[in-house]
């Protein structure tokens, strides 16, 4: 199992039926924009309740902004199931991959002020970076990091399992990791060209992607309630608790630590915060009269800069990517739209730049489609469009751990003893591993991570958590581990991108 299905949670969806356990709730919170007399929105606290029921979700967020001003902001159901704490329209929740629209703002700001070119290689601005090809470290550009095309792929492990302590030591692994596309002939999905660009805003600016957000955005659009970092969020006393589904059941979730991929997806808030952004995009980068954001990258952002595999649709014209943004033609409306996905959390954030219209929906639900749906339900109501009534109830269950199985293979036994397993293994493009022998039984060490090591057969072992990990990949890996010419244990494999990535044992 590679790393895309593997790390993103692919490799499961589960197509409900009706809920067997349905939280019962009314709306529970109106905010002081709920109450909109426009005759669009009639019957669409009903209609988003009743889709709640359908998905078993815990609560939901919703913000609709037109032209300069908030239409409807709204919330339904628990921030805190157990507790009963209701969501307002100030609870914070992560936005996962909606970050990515800050990040690539940051750089069009630095472009406006002539600091660097979207058209630069990434190499201009971190002198230290270096990709493991010649072809990439020629024709990238930050364009290119931006817009997907850049061939790096979603290579997470490197990110999720093995962090470091500044961003600078993740650009040096660059040089080691085999990419998975060509350059701008690809469209592959990349946190870690993310993380590149957000480097980059560092480099320029002397400052942290952290710092740049909260004061380049966050301030000047009164994002009083937005974080860069999951501590400052809890100090609020209004966030928003993870929930997914397994089997059904509702289950609470921990929270993904972004680590140092953060402009990739580490930011969190509220529905009442992202009605300003959204307000800013759909006024060419002005917010109550100010030019905040420059007019020229909003309208470079938002063109289509690469193409993006979907379904084969009658209704969509053409999908692709923006700069930070997804750009889609869908019923004959232009779209610049990005949902985020993360443990315990589903979001979208969905403009009509020519409609002057746009719908954030946030919710504690995980690998759930409902914001889709209710944004669908938005967008056909505020353009008069025919309703839909037969929506798929789709959501991915959560991971759960199989059962450990702590004893060996007796009809497949390892060809070696325990002990010959035991040392520490290492991949310059990922990091380094611990395997080591306590009480009997093999383990793998990361630096976040500890795993036990359950015999599969012959020399190959699964990795199992030794404690709750959070909902964004299934860890269960297979180490297949292999001998030299001489026959001892020299290195092993896994399947942490298209092709085995190996770790060689140190000496």
């Amino acid at each position: 199992m590679t790393v895309a299905s593997n790390l993103n949670k692919k490799s499961k969806t589960t197509l409900m039926k009706k809920s067997i356990l349905t939280i019962v709730f009314v709306t529970i919170y109106t905010s002081m924009f709920g109450q909109s007399n426009d005759k669009r929105l009639k019957g669409l606290e009903q209609e988003i309740t009743n889709w709640i029921e359908e998905y078993n979700a815990v609560g939901l967020s919703i913000a609709i902004v037109e032209n300069d001003e908030i239409l409807y902001n709204k919330s339904f159901g628990y921030r805190v199931l157990e507790s009963k704490k209701p969501i307002t329209e100030n609870t914070v929740f992560p936005i996962a991959s909606c970050s990515k629209a800050f990040t690539a703002t940051l750089l069009g700001m630095l472009e406006s002020e002539n600091r660097i070119s979207l058209t630069d290689r990434p190499s201009a601005y971190i002198p230290t970076l270096q990709f493991s090809t010649t072809e990439m470290n020629a024709s990238i550009s930050i364009s290119d990091l931006l817009s997907h095309k850049s061939g790096l792929g979603n290579v997470n492990g490197t990110l999720v399992l093995f962090p470091e302590n500044n961003r600078l030591k993740i650009m040096e692994k660059l040089k080691y990791i085999k990419p998975e596309g060509k350059v701008k002939e690809s469209n592959l999905y990349s946190n870690l060209a993310y993380t590149v660009a957000g480097t980059i805003v560092e480099e320029v600016t002397k400052e942290s992607w952290e710092n740049n957000v909260q004061n380049k955005i966050f301030k000047p659009l009164e994002m009083t309630s937005s974080f860069t970092n999951l501590e400052n969020a809890k100090k609020t006393d209004n966030y928003a608790l993870g929930y997914g589904l397994y089997q059904n059941e509702i289950k609470q979730v921990n929270f993904e630590e972004y680590h140092d991929y953060k402009p990739a997806g580490g930011i969190r808030s509220t529905s009442k915060d992202l009605s300003n952004w959204m307000l800013v995009w759909l006024n060419n980068g002005k917010y109550k009269n100010a030019q905040v954001l420059p007019e020229n990258f909003i309208k470079k952002a938002r063109k289509f800069h690469n193409s993006r595999d979907g379904d084969d649709e009658p209704t969509l014209f053409f999908q692709g990517y923006g700069l930070g943004w997804r750009v889609e033609t869908r019923d004959g409306e232009y779209r610049l739209q990005h949902g985020g996905n993360t443990s315990g959390f589903s979001t979208l954030v969905v403009t009509y730049p020519f409609r002057k219209f746009g719908v954030t929906v946030l919710v504690n639900q995980d690998d759930s489609i409902l914001p889709y749906i209710i944004a669908d339900i938005v967008q056909n109501r505020m353009l008069n469009k025919k309703q839909v009534n037969d929506y798929p109830v789709v959501v991915t269950d959560i991971y759960q751990p199989s059962d450990m199985i702590e004893s060996i293979s007796n009809e497949k036994p390892p060809s070696k003893s325990l002990a010959s397993y035991v040392g520490e293994y290492e991949n310059r493009g990922y990091g380094n591993i611990k395997v080591v022998l306590e009480n009997g039984k093999l383990y793998a060490i990361y630096p976040t991570y500890k795993f036990f090591l359950e015999h599969l057969h012959y020399d190959i072992f699964v990795m199992k958590p030794s404690k709750d990990v959070s909902d964004i990949f299934n860890p269960e890996f297979a180490i297949n581990f292999k001998m030299n010419e001489s026959g001892e244990i020299s290195y092993f494999t896994m399947n942490l991108q298209t092709e085995p990535v190996e770790f060689v044992k140190k000496q």
